[in-house]
């Protein structure tokens, strides 16, 4: 059975804001290597709609570096599904629309066998903590005080334990902690 694995961005007082924190070779490379372990993303429309509008086409911005690229080439490659009662297409390719039955899509899709599903946001992300769906948690922590944004957590009324299994230390200063339901 697969697991649902849940990854984000996050400042050091909670905020999930992705113009905030810290985006560096060392991170998309840790990033790809995660996405590796992943056959089918999962989004929800906020986040599709912030990963569409730049990574299809990253390899013509004169900014992205060779990680960036290696980023953009595997999530581009990956199979994606996004959830939305809003879209009425979605363009990037490899990626499939539901707009219904999201839970049971989900509990469907993590019955099948395959590699581990992958979600991040904070809206939709949400909803599946509510449902119980992930399995597994990694926040990224950047040494960085927004101040302002929207929380992680924030629309979730649940109380839940979670067991550290690794943490990595970047040398930005950002720590990679992964957690177990």
């Amino acid at each position: 059975m697969r697991k649902l694995i849940f990854a984000i961005n996050i400042t050091v007082d909670g905020f999930a804001d992705h113009t905030s924190v810290i985006a560096d070779d060392e991170l998309h490379d840790f990033y790809t290597d995660l996405l590796n372990s992943f056959d089918i993303i999962l989004f929800g429309r906020k986040t599709y709609q912030l990963f569409e509008s730049f990574w299809p086409t990253a390899d013509k911005d004169p900014q992205s570096t060779k990680s960036m690229l290696r980023f953009a080439d595997k999530i581009n490659g990956l199979h994606k599904i996004v959830f939305s009662k809003t879209l009425h297409q979605v363009a990037w390719n490899n990626t499939k629309l539901v707009k219904d039955n999201v839970l049971e899509e989900i509990t469907r899709l993590k019955q099948q066998p395959g590699k581990n599903l992958s979600t991040g946001g904070i809206s939709f992300s949400s909803s599946l903590m509510k449902a119980g769906l992930i399995d597994e948690f990694w926040f990224l922590v950047h040494p960085i005080v927004s101040g302002s944004g929207r929380r992680l957590f924030n629309e979730i009324d649940i109380k839940a334990k979670l067991k550290l299994l690794e943490t990595q230390v970047f040398k930005s200063g950002v720590v990679a902690m992964h957690y177990l339901k």
